[in-house]
């Protein structure tokens, strides 16, 4: 499988995703180990840190646009299908299980509904089979 970094243009420091396990044609799923040593950690609780909610979605966020970028790259010369995933909408954010230094977060996303260039989308994020997040969400394919 290809890496991460052939399908989004995320870069380190802001790269949430670490390996693709799984991906068909509708659904993904990656992971990502939470260096303690991360920045955020020293003030997202200094005395008891945990990974802030909105990088745990970006993390599921990220996911998403590798499947969809699968689909563009799948589809180039087809149907004309072009640009890069951008979020369009956050609804839903479930959060129900803190991130901790060290742990390793297993990404879901995938694909509920295509319209047009907007791909509504469901994911999650999980800590040892124990759900994190879930969250759906809508991007839409941006010129780039």
């Amino acid at each position: 499988m290809e890496s991460v970094t052939s399908y989004i243009p995320h870069r380190e420091p802001f790269l949430f995703v670490d390996e693709i396990v799984e991906m068909t044609d509708d659904r993904i799923v990656t992971t990502k180990m939470i260096d303690p040593s991360e920045d955020f950690f020293k003030g997202h609780y200094p005395s008891s840190p945990i990974m802030p909610g909105v990088l745990i979605c970006e993390a599921i966020f990220q996911t998403g646009a590798i499947l969809i970028s699968k689909i563009i790259k799948e589809s180039e010369g087809e149907n004309g299908l072009e640009g890069v995933p951008v979020l369009t909408r956050i609804q839903s954010a479930k959060f129900k299980k803190m991130v901790k230094p060290g742990d390793t977060l297993t990404l879901e996303s995938s694909i509920v509904e295509k319209l047009s260039n907007v791909y509504y989308m469901k994911g999650s994020a999980s800590v040892d089979g124990k759900k994190a997040v879930f969250v759906e969400y809508a991007c839409c394919l941006a010129n780039s």
